[in-house]
């Protein structure tokens, strides 16, 4: 059995269909949203399942019809019912990339955090870091970040070789916040209903994981297991391999800066 939709709080014109794809990786499920009306617009059909899809699509039919589709990134939890939709996809990538590690070969590039463009009603804001092509869309007041930030858990942003940047990633969580938004509506999870003080949470907790990991390279841990220990130990074990995907990410970004001991090969 579907979700209900449910209308964004403060923001009528903003309905959210919650897909029946639970797990790991997706929490409670992806987040499709249709907006607007007289056509509405569609942000992340979701996976390529017949019921989520047709619920969504009746919803576009009582709304107008539907515009266009807007991808915020190219997993395939959020692009793979592209097709069962059968809307034109407007801007994003519509080939859904089912590996993490294939991310940053496929789709679109994002460009630079921050540099807006305009699709309809909607701003278009590059937000690299979840992936490469990572996008979030401004209506109004509102902001849909995708998995940029969750309404549950924190998200994942993997090495460059998955298309992730931690570096990039903080970039675009101050573009989101210089938005100065009253709603997110994530990827994943529920509404956001402060989103200046969910997006510090998520600076704040990057930036203990970098603090953790400084010290332990300070004394001294190389290996892998070594740095998750100290960095991640809060980490259950099922979770661990996206833990180390991050910790690639905030080990490049230290590289970057120049902070990496000398001993540390990356």
């Amino acid at each position: 059995m579907e979700e209900p939709a449910v209308e964004a709080p403060g923001h009528p014109a903003v309905v959210r269909v919650r897909a029946r794809n639970p797990g790991p990786m997706t929490l409670s499920g992806t987040n499709t949203y249709v907006v607007g009306a007289a056509p509405a617009w569609v942000i992340d059909p979701g996976p390529a399942d017949r019921g989520h899809i047709g619920l969504v699509r009746e919803l576009g039919e009582t709304r107008g019809g539907i515009a266009g589709v807007l991808l915020t990134h190219s997993h395939s939890d959020h692009n793979a019912g592209c097709e069962m939709l059968g809307a034109d996809v407007l801007v994003g990538s519509a080939e859904p990339v089912e590996e993490l590690a294939e991310v940053g070969g496929r789709g679109s590039e994002a460009g630079e955090a921050g540099v807006a463009a305009e699709v309809g009603p909607f701003r278009v804001l590059p937000t690299p870091g979840h992936a490469s092509d990572h996008l979030a869309f401004a209506y109004g007041e509102v902001c849909f970040c995708g998995d940029l930030i969750l309404g549950e858990g924190s998200t994942i942003v993997p090495p460059r070789s998955a298309g992730g940047s931690l570096a990039a990633y903080m970039r675009s969580l101050d573009a989101v916040a210089a938005l100065g938004a009253s709603l997110l509506c994530p990827g994943h999870g529920d509404w956001i209903t402060d989103p200046a003080a969910k997006v510090a949470e998520y600076a704040a907790h990057r930036r203990e994981r970098e603090r953790m990991l400084v010290a332990a390279l300070a004394a001294g841990r190389r290996s892998e297991d070594e740095l998750l220990d100290a960095a991640w130990a809060d980490v259950p074990e099922s979770m661990r391999p996206a833990a180390a995907l991050a910790l690639r990410a905030h080990l490049e970004k230290l590289a970057e800066e120049g902070r990496l001991p000398r001993d540390f090969g990356l």
